[in-house]
């Protein structure tokens, strides 16, 4: 039994403006569902949602993940970081060596992305996000492997990615070291479901088998059972 990665959850000061951004970027269609809020849908079967949550926590920490979203051409990525701008982006420093090829960005409330210059090979095929990079452990890429059922794609020198079946965005962790956790919980959180017809329950007690931990004994306001990975980034696991 494996889970499915329903959505990818964003902590925001104000969720409606952030999921414009998002969607304006992205292309994506927004929605507003009364079970999980400000929902962005998929672009095609194998994407994930985005979700947008109301915070009223600060961000102070640079996100131990980020979009590498991808280009066709130099003029492509050109007009990404231009569209990126026009609807609220900023340049932003991380870092980021001047012959870099990728440019560095962040959406209204701060949240770090890039957008990759043409010829990346690794993300070739991928879609538009190409990559979801994290910050995080071997370990934790083979949590998450065996968690989603999705197959490692690459494994070298304790760098990790997988991916869908399907094929689509890649999810990549890039080993030691490791960011500093900062005191407050992470902005960016992975929201999974039971997979092939088993339960909630079902699905948090094989989670906790492959390494997770439950935080609490019971379940936030939407039914959701709130865990960590062995790297102690937190998810839900949702009804």
């Amino acid at each position: 039994m494996t889970c499915d990665l329903f959505a990818l959850g964003f902590d925001a000061h104000e969720p409606l403006r952030l999921a414009q951004f998002w969607s304006g970027l992205l292309g994506r269609e927004l929605t507003e569902d009364p079970v999980h809020g400000i929902v962005l849908l998929p672009g095609d079967d194998t994407g994930f949602r985005l979700r947008f949550l109301p915070t009223q926590e600060p961000k102070t920490v640079q996100n131990r993940m980020h979009f590498d979203l991808t280009s066709a051409s130099a003029e492509d990525q050109r007009r990404t970081v231009e569209r990126a701008l026009e609807l609220g982006g900023r340049h932003i420093d991380v870092g980021q060596r001047p012959e870099e090829g990728h440019v560095v960005l962040a959406d209204p409330e701060g949240d770090e992305f890039c957008v990759i210059e043409a010829g990346n090979k690794f993300l070739a095929g991928c879609g538009f996000i190409g990559a979801l990079a994290c910050d995080g452990s071997q370990k934790v890429g083979y949590f998450w492997s065996e968690a989603l059922g999705w197959p490692l794609v690459w494994d070298q020198d304790e760098e990790t990615a997988i991916q869908s079946p399907d094929g689509g965005t890649k999810i990549t962790w890039g080993g030691p070291p490791l960011m500093p956790r900062g005191g407050s919980r992470d902005r960016l959180r992975f929201d999974v479901v039971a997979a092939d017809g088993a339960g909630q329950e079902e699905a948090v007690e094989r989670l906790l088998s492959l390494g997770a931990a439950r935080v609490g004994t019971g379940r936030d306001e939407h039914g959701g059972v709130r865990m960590t990975d062995p790297d102690g980034n937190e998810f839900r696991v949702l009804p």
